[in-house]
């Protein structure tokens, strides 16, 4: 029997990314598992950095200046412009929906989805003192951590990794939360952080997962991503990201989400969080894993008639 020869990109095929050293990592990453699928050498890709709104404007929160297209809506103009052939994308940051003509259908392997609690003075959520300065920019973290610790004052701390480690060392917090997963792509074991258990901190949907996008009608970049597509990743996304349309989700509500696989099939635990921290919902269901979206849209719908209009505004 004949085998089907191995899709030719064009050379180089173009990636599109973020500029951040985690962006760049990501990038790589794809780069990385695509040569080794396709037996085909460096020169073959090109990484092509794309600023994007979110990384311009620093001084100001996510949610003042629009939703979860803010680190994603260049990077996509690009890759309809066709001046990228695909994109990498950190899932926890894109829309429920993508724009017409482009897909997502290829996920790498999940990293740890926890998130971390990173201090240079204190070993521990629960060792800071009252009235303790935490940063971060995440509506949904500083929503957990008022419900948790509505002692401690929460500051504005927007940039990548190595900047938030930077205002730590300067003192315009004693503490923040990073993403394991990106901790774990970058090396920064050397960081000093505490992983958070999903039952302290629920981590946002998608967390630690990377998406790669392409144009629909782009037969070579749909067989070329097709080879390094992690179906359990897949899976658990299609469920979680149910969950967040169901609920309208954007940077301006806080909300957790967590699917798992298992022998008996997906378990998906939600939450939803007032954004002073003064209430939280939980809810959770489990059933076939091939039931995945089903599973996140029953999750919402039960969320959503239990906070009634307006649980998002106080």
């Amino acid at each position: 029997m004949m085998q089907t020869a191995p899709p030719t990109p064009k050379t180089p095929l173009r990636i599109g990314t973020r500029g951040s050293p985690l962006a760049l990592a990501q990038a790589e990453e794809t780069r990385a598992r695509l040569m080794a699928a396709h037996d085909l050498p460096e020169s073959a890709f090109a990484i092509q950095v794309i600023k994007t709104t979110g990384d311009r404007v620093l001084d100001r929160p996510l949610g003042e200046i629009g939703g979860k297209g803010l680190f994603t809506k260049e990077i996509e103009d690009a890759l309809l412009a066709g001046g990228i052939d695909i994109a990498v994308h950190s899932m926890k940051d894109m829309p429920v929906d993508q724009p017409a003509g482009l897909c997502l259908d290829c996920y790498l392997p999940r990293e740890d989805v926890r998130d971390a609690f990173v201090s240079l003075a204190h070993r521990s959520l629960d060792a800071l003192p009252p009235g303790a300065v935490v940063g971060t920019s995440s509506l949904r973290r500083r929503a957990q951590l008022q419900h948790r610790r509505p002692d401690l004052r929460v500051v504005e701390f927007r940039g990548n990794v190595q900047t938030r480690m930077a205002k730590l060392e300067q003192g315009v917090a004693v503490a923040t939360f990073l993403a394991m997963a990106g901790l774990n792509r970058l090396g920064m074991a050397h960081v000093p952080h505490r992983a958070l258990g999903i039952d302290e901190m629920l981590p946002a949907v998608a967390q630690g997962a990377i998406g790669v996008e392409r144009r629909e009608a782009d037969p070579v970049a749909e067989a070329l991503l097709a080879a390094i597509h992690d179906a359990p990743t897949g899976q658990r996304l299609a469920a979680e990201r149910a969950f967040l349309r169901g609920l309208d989700g954007s940077c301006q509500t806080p909300i957790g989400g967590l699917a798992e696989l298992s022998e008996a099939g997906l378990h998906l635990r939600g939450e939803i969080i007032r954004p002073d921290g003064s209430e939280v919902l939980e809810h959770e269901v489990r059933g076939p894993i091939a039931d995945g979206a089903a599973l996140g849209q029953e999750a919402a719908e039960a969320l959503r008639s239990r906070a009634g209009p307006g649980f998002f505004d106080g």
